[in-house]
């Protein structure tokens, strides 16, 4: 009974979907949406996208091994990503009318920069989607009792989310987002009263997490501990602001007031519930303490607790709702994570190679490139071993240290030049991929001793005597701004301004 259901929700989200995806007319309608969605659809997009797998499997058990510490990177760092986006980025990002942030390194500075930029973001990604892949393999297992294993449910779970996202892209996931987002709300709300019921009432499980010490935040009084806590705070709060997913939500939007307030919504709202699933992991330790120790002693089956938890402890309604709300999650999860990389590769990487290539042909590269990475996404799955909460962790990392800082110094500095982004990707890659290598244990974190190398590199080279090609010699105030006005506007195709290898320089 419960597989039928599950079977039923899965069917009314792809009907969904494929119902989005007879309004795609044009790779601006697969990739933005068509520059025309209201503030619901931004908000429900937002919150969809980052309510996924970590959160209501990969937290949870985070957080009753190590706390509120263990979760300062997700949802502390994740939900101030969101909300910073839409306070400082939504609005000056949207106004420029690009169809990938990649574009942005372009315009700002090089093409040289789109390209390195575009290839970390790409990669950045591979961590994140593989763990939505993998979750879909769990709860699938878990559903048919072990008659479908894991890496067969991943393969099932990407096909369905292939179905909608290969012919509705931004448009379908826009409308199974807002759905899923009410699965997700309704459900988390319900199931959070009937466990909270069981366990004895919700005073009873936040009083017994004080008592285990969980609802310690703040870091001890040392140097490591504080700067280990903002290391993996700002790793995904800072790490998370240049991905495509992020701005193709807030590119989507209607205008430019709608895309930073639906940005900001989306991460409030996505605060709020992440402490849902914290909380049921919180009352399952007092309802089946033997289920929950055996398996946080294993630390990778421990993201089994709740999904196992609600089938041995609660009722057919709950159960159905719970298992809904997860695959909403992890769907509307999987399917912006897995469109927004594709993009980034075929705008950023290949496209500049096909300058003739028509709305239409660029239409199909785009689906092409989302198909061969599902397919790279499931090996690199199949093959990881991983938790889920470390997959999706570390897959900023190396957007911090390469694309955080040109963004926000070429947004927000006027003296940024493309020979200090040069070597703020420079440092900090370089900075960081040393650390991981030679002093992991650092009392530097390898990724926030990057952060602090770019920063270093971008203020160095942008003040220092200028040896790097400016490209077409023109002053770089006007460059930028002619690409700012050259940009084409929600109804018309691919963004992609004029003299890809020109140098803006400063804005």
């Amino acid at each position: 009974m419960l597989l039928a259901l599950v079977l039923l929700y899965l069917a009314v989200s792809i009907s969904i979907g494929l119902y989005a995806a007879t309004r795609v007319k044009s790779a601006s309608d697969f990739v933005v949406a068509g520059r025309h969605l209201p503030l619901p659809f931004i908000v429900a997009t937002v919150f969809a996208t980052w309510f996924g797998s970590e959160t209501v499997l990969g937290i949870p058990a985070s957080f009753l091994r190590d706390g509120l510490r263990g979760v300062i990177a997700d949802p502390f760092g994740s939900s101030c990503c969101l909300i910073l986006v839409g306070l400082f980025f939504a609005r000056p990002l949207y106004r420029l009318g690009l169809l990938t942030v990649g574009d942005f390194y372009r315009i700002r500075y090089n093409r040289l920069i789109e390209l390195t930029t575009s290839i970390c973001v790409v990669i950045s990604y591979l961590g994140w989607v593989s763990a939505q892949i993998t979750a879909l393999g769990l709860v699938f297992s878990i559903l048919t009792q072990g008659a479908v294993s894991p890496w067969q449910g991943m393969c099932i779970g990407l096909a369905v989310v292939l179905v909608y996202t290969l012919l509705g892209g931004m448009l379908s996931v826009a409308f199974t987002d807002l759905f899923q987002m009410a699965v997700i709300v309704g459900g988390m709300i319900y199931i959070a009263v009937v466990v909270s019921g069981l366990a004895g009432g919700a005073q009873v499980v936040i009083d017994h997490a004080e008592q285990q010490g969980l609802l310690a935040f703040w870091p001890a009084a040392n140097p490591r501990e504080i700067i280990g806590f903002i290391a993996a705070w700002a790793t995904m709060a800072l790490g998370s602001i240049p991905q495509q997913d992020v701005f193709q939500r807030v590119g989507a939007a209607r205008n430019a007031r709608t895309a930073g307030l639906g940005s900001t919504l989306g991460g409030c709202l996505y605060f709020v519930f992440a402490f849902v699933p914290m909380f049921l992991a919180l009352s399952a330790t007092l309802i089946d303490p033997q289920l929950v120790s055996a398996h946080l002693a294993d630390g990778r089956s421990a993201q089994n607790i709740l999904p196992l938890f609600v089938l041995g402890h609660t009722p057919l309604a709950v159960q159905v709702l719970f298992f809904g709300a997860l695959l909403a999650a992890i769907l509307s999860c999987s399917s912006a994570t897995l469109l927004a990389p594709s993009v980034t590769v075929a705008e950023n990487i290949l496209r500049p190679f096909f300058p003739t290539i028509s709305d239409r042909q660029f239409l199909r590269m785009l689906r092409i490139v989302v198909f061969c990475f599902a397919l790279a996404v499931l090996a690199f799955a199949l093959f990881s071993n991983r938790s889920i909460y470390a997959m999706v962790e570390g897959a900023y990392k190396v957007t911090l240290v390469a694309a955080f800082v040109p963004l926000a110094f070429g947004l927000y500095w006027r003296r940024a030049t493309t020979q200090g982004a040069a070597l703020a990707m420079a440092a900090g890659i370089s900075t960081w991929l040393g650390g991981e290598v030679f002093a992991p244990e650092a009392l530097l974190p390898p990724q926030f001793a990057g952060l602090l190398a770019a920063i270093a590199g971008m203020l160095i080279g942008s003040l220092a005597p200028q040896h790097y090609a400016r490209g077409t010699g023109q002053h770089p105030d006007v460059a930028f701004e002619h690409a700012r006005q050259a940009s084409p506007h929600a109804s018309s195709g691919p963004s992609h301004p004029p003299a890809p290898h020109a140098h803006p320089g400063q804005r």
